[in-house]
């Protein structure tokens, strides 16, 4: 009878290690298997990268095969604990994870890591193609407020949309003030009351913020870093506004077209007063006064409107900025007094909370022309050494003069991109230019052809939207030939507004059309350019590939009648069709890798090899 269960057990253990397999070993540096004898197990439903670059939380794995998943990453230089360093996580829990030991890489670099479920093998390779990001700006200014009944607002919408995004090719979320301001739920954020409030304080009418709560915020940050994208903030340091109460102050009244004459010196009743009651001292028990500010447009007393500077020791507008009026530091609200000490620090204490806090990636600065110069040198060197982050910023500078973009960087020494607002404007005088822009000169005096590397491309933005102050909308039937100019050529980093994607007022929903462009990109847009922009009406350009994506690509757009151009493409009697679908036809290149490319009048076609 011993004998019997002991030929029992024997079977039952056989049988469990041919139903489980066997567990291969992984060398944690060399990625090469180990153990002699490989059992395929069930293949995967979901695979999570978790090392250094996301701080061991979970990033969602593609999966590009049956029991193959696949991520792109950079790595910087380890966690202080050690070298730069992941696992590959099977139930986001730690309960299966692989190598056994972690894997070390090189730091300041980007890698494709494959990983085969079936196997446990773990293939790292040094990823050399370029990283072709793109950014959505992931708001609108007219989107409706938070629902209370529902507990729904953008943050919410978001969360929900970001599979899609990543999937078609979205690498980054530029968010919206996600502070409260001055009108509470009803306010875009722009007029920035308390950035210690995410949505979390009862203040100014409301807890959420018009987007939502704080812990719907922090969700979408968390579920953006789930797909592997960046989340960039939007940083309002010019001016607070919704100040609590009143204080007495000396001023000058100056004018509106020359901000350096003094047409007066009165007293004022300036609301400069920020103690943040429903706040009680959370996060920060600093309390803004008349003295950490430079100037107001409203004296309460009498209730006029005029642009007053406050007149004290120190007080003067802050230099260099933008010289339109004489000098363009005041814009609104209660001017930030950057050259104040206690301004500074509290800006530096605030921003690294907020990253400790949030967990963003980046940021937008706002307009950053109205702000003393030289303040954000030194703030970004401290964000940058005190959180151990790259923190990519763009900085919005509203001007069509290149050369005033191109003095800002200077003087910023290229701590920050710009956004390509010359560009914009071309856009624009195109679209509504009947035909007659000459195409040719699309990107001259434009930041992505003075500076490639620091320009943000786009089309549009929130602030230029119908009835907003710089409204100046590209045309809806033009879009389709801007966003291909952004997004297929080698330079620029390219930004998506929201309101194409999705629709706005008087902003037709391009969704279909921009996600093609956007996946033609992250597919098609690789190697080598060559431009043919030689013509008033039809320009194109080709790329030609590279070894990690080999398909050649053929861009053609007119603003006017249709027609053809030769481009050369690099690939002999090679097939090709228009991603976009605007033409059926098939085009093959000739035995020297030149082919006839067409496109439809007012229209763009983005030719893929086969």
């Amino acid at each position: 009878m011993k004998r019997f269960f002991l030929n029992v057990l024997v079977i039952i253990s056989l049988t469990l290690l041919l139903l489980t397999g066997c567990v291969k070993q992984v060398d944690g540096n060399s990625g090469e298997i180990t153990a002699s004898t490989i059992v395929v197990k069930g293949e995967w439903t979901q695979a999570y990268f978790r090392g250094t670059p996301n701080n061991w939380g979970i990033t969602f794995m593609q999966k590009v095969a049956p029991n193959t998943w696949e991520i792109i990453i950079t790595f910087n230089n380890g966690d202080g604990y050690g070298a730069p360093r992941f696992k590959i996580d099977h139930y986001s829990d730690w309960s299966e994870s692989y190598p056994a030991t972690d894997y070390e890489v090189q730091p300041y670099t980007t890698y494709k890591i494959t990983f085969y479920d079936d196997t446990h093998y773990i293939d790292v390779k040094k990823y050399t193609s370029p990283i072709n990001g793109v950014i959505l700006q992931a708001f609108q200014w007219y989107l409706p407020e938070y629902d209370e009944n529902t507990q729904r607002g953008l943050w919410v919408e978001l969360s929900e949309k970001i599979p899609d995004l990543a999937s078609m090719g979205i690498t980054a979320l530029w968010l919206p003030p996600a502070y409260k301001g001055q009108a509470g739920k009803s306010d875009v954020g722009y007029g920035v009351y308390d950035m210690y409030d995410l949505g979390e304080f009862n203040q100014k009418g409301s807890i959420a913020t018009k987007y939502g709560t704080k812990d719907q915020y922090l969700n979408v940050i968390n579920s953006a870093h789930l797909y592997n994208m960046q989340i960039y903030a939007d940083v309002v340091f010019n001016h607070r506004m919704g100040a609590d109460a009143t204080e007495w102050v000396n001023a000058y009244k100056v004018s509106w077209n020359d901000r350096n004459y003094v047409l007066e010196n009165k007293d004022i009743k300036a609301w400069t007063v920020f103690d943040f009651p429903g706040r009680a001292n959370k996060y920060s028990d600093f309390k803004w006064r008349w003295y950490h500010f430079d100037g107001v447009d409203w004296d309460q007393s009498t209730q006029e409107s005029a642009i007053f500077r406050f007149n004290g020791i120190g007080k003067a507008w802050d230099w260099e900025v933008d010289t339109e009026n004489a000098n363009y530091d005041y814009l609104m609200g209660a001017d930030l007094d950057m050259e104040h000490p206690d301004v500074v620090q509290e800006l530096k204490n605030w921003g690294k909370w907020y990253v400790d806090f949030t967990n963003v990636d980046g940021f937008r600065l706002d307009a950053v022309k109205h702000i003393k110069f030289d303040f954000f040198n030194d703030w970004l060197d401290y964000m940058r050494s005190t959180t151990g982050k790259e923190l990519f910023t763009v900085g919005e500078y509203w001007s069509t003069d290149i050369n005033k973009l191109d003095n800002y960087i200077s003087k910023t020494e290229g701590r920050m991109s710009l956004f390509d607002v010359p560009l914009h404007q071309h856009f624009h005088d195109a679209s509504n230019a009947g035909g007659y822009y000459d195409m040719r000169n699309i990107f001259n005096g434009t930041l992505v052809q003075s500076n490639p590397v620091k320009a943000v491309t786009f089309v549009e933005n929130h602030d230029t939207q119908p009835g907003q102050s710089l409204y100046s909308s590209v045309q809806d039937w033009f879009k389709p030939l801007a966003y291909a100019m952004i997004l297929l050529r080698r330079d620029g980093y390219p930004s998506v507004f929201y309101g194409d994607m999705y629709g706005a007022p008087e902003i037709t929903a391009q969704y279909d059309v921009i996600k093609k462009l956007i996946e033609a990109r992250k597919l098609y847009a690789y190697g080598e350019q060559y431009d043919y922009l030689d013509h008033w009406d039809i320009i194109g350009w080709t790329r030609l590939g590279d070894v990690e994506h080999p398909k050649a690509m053929a861009v053609i757009l007119t603003d006017g009648p249709g027609g053809s151009k030769w481009m050369y493409v690099g690939k002999k009697n090679a097939k090709f069709i228009d991603y976009l679908g605007n033409r059926t036809d098939v085009i093959w290149s000739n035995s020297d890798g030149w082919a006839e490319f067409k496109v439809n009048g007012g229209s763009v076609s983005v030719w893929v090899e086969q």
